[in-house]
């Protein structure tokens, strides 16, 4: 593979792709920093095919990112294959509006193929490729220039190593029949929504206990009011308030400047600086969360109860299981919360009950809440039953399960390819 030195001018960057263009996919990953700023500061990108790859300098001197923008947010011909990337696309969303689209992400991929639900991309590459990345250069300053050897190096290896490993994966995709199952993870990953930046959302993000609609509406103006300040001076917005800082107040608002010296986790100055008296006038401002804003209530509002949540463990027992009979995360199958909303009577909008998971895990699923199904053991093997239509006679479902399947699981458990 032919691999350029930095590319540091536009003419480079234009000429490198157009190339690209030409390709079925590339790999791309980014070097960031976002210690010190709200906003991430895109300081490399790395991009590669199968025969050549580069790293970008988009800090080097009147460089314009414009092609290659366009060749990841425009260019429909391509697919863009990034590992974990969901700071990736947000980088690119911020910097264009738009995301990388279409676009393949082989973390996710892994969950379709393996029990793997969040493999690192050192694990990834050793799995695939039986190599050891060093991981010296991982957290260097990357706004640092001028760029050494090491680093560079370093993070081209990043999209030349996944520029290998996609096609492997796609492979046992194809032969597992599963790459359908990816596509909606996929177009999630792709969405804008999920990275565009509202601050008047930003309240529910923030843990707050009770639904108290005075308490929420002080909650959701102070929340914005310090993305709002975080922003505008570009500094992470725990700088300003941490969340549960945030939280105290809106549950026990000050009535006057100087009694935010007293809050935990703000300074004496609160007491008479501008900044204390701009909150100040937002909680003063801030009036009760409309009904239509509150936050749903537990399990959409089916109550779980006692013997609901027994019937969730034996969800989660199934979905422990049948993870590990088809080599699958579990992850990808379903979530806790949602074989919760199934115990306590949930039937309409579940994922769990539509398309490839209902056929996979979803259907029997069903018929363990419904009573049509049940767990045996038989001379210490842990299996499915299903319960005869005619009698109270247990029928055995074809597959027995070893005990393996049901005790001392690893749900992290990477894979070798």
């Amino acid at each position: 593979m032919l691999i350029h030195p930095l590319i540091t001018k536009t003419e480079d960057l234009e000429s490198l792709c157009a190339r690209l263009a030409q390709s079925e996919f590339v790999a791309v990953d980014t070097e960031f920093m976002r210690e010190n700023t709200y906003w991430p500061e895109l300081c490399l990108v790395q991009i590669a095919n199968t025969e050549e790859a580069a790293a970008i300098d988009p800090l080097a001197p009147g460089i314009d990112l414009t092609p290659l923008y366009e060749l990841l947010t425009n260019n429909e011909e391509v697919l863009k294959v990034f590992h974990a990337g969901g700071q990736d696309v947000e980088i690119i969303f911020n910097a264009t509006g738009r995301t990388p689209h279409p676009i393949f992400d082989t973390q996710i991929a892994m969950m379709a193929i393996s029990q793997s639900e969040q493999i690192g991309y050192s694990n990834l590459v050793e799995a695939w490729l039986g190599l050891t990345i060093d991981k010296g250069a991982r957290f260097t300053d990357w706004s640092r220039r001028p760029l050494t050897e090491r680093q560079i190096e370093y993070a081209i290896g990043d999209v030349t190593h996944l520029s290998k490993i996609f096609p492997k994966i796609l492979k046992r995709l194809i032969k597992t029949d599963r790459g359908a199952w990816l596509n909606q993870e996929m177009e999630k990953l792709a969405d804008p929504e999920n990275y565009r930046n509202d601050p008047t959302l930003a309240w529910r993000r923030i843990k707050a206990a009770g639904r108290n609609p005075a308490v929420l509406g002080r909650l959701k103006a102070i929340a914005e009011w310090r993305e709002l300040e975080a922003q505008g001076k570009n500094i992470p917005r725990g700088r300003i308030a941490r969340d549960e800082t945030i939280a105290d107040i809106a549950s026990h608002p000050p009535k006057a400047q100087a009694d935010l010296a007293k809050v935990r986790g703000l300074s004496q100055g609160w007491r008479d600086n501008d900044i204390g008296k701009r909150l100040m006038a937002t909680i003063a401002k801030s009036a009760p969360l409309p009904d239509d804003e509150m936050p749903p209530r537990n399990h959409r509002g089916a109550p779980l109860g006692k013997e609901g949540a027994l019937v969730a463990d034996l969800l989660k027992l199934l979905l422990k299981i049948r993870a590990r009979e088809i080599d699958v995360a579990a992850r990808l199958l379903t979530r806790s919360d949602e074989l919760e909303q199934l115990a306590a009577g949930v039937r309409r909008d579940l994922p769990i009950l539509e398309g490839w998971r209902f056929e996979i895990f979803g259907k029997d699923a069903l018929e363990l809440v419904e009573g049509r199904l049940a767990f045996a053991v038989e001379n210490g093997r842990l299996k499915m039953t299903r319960v005869s239509a005619d009698s109270d006679v247990f029928a055995d479902t074809p597959a027995e399960l070893d005990d393996s399947a049901a005790v001392g699981s690893d749900d992290g458990a990477e894979t070798t390819a």
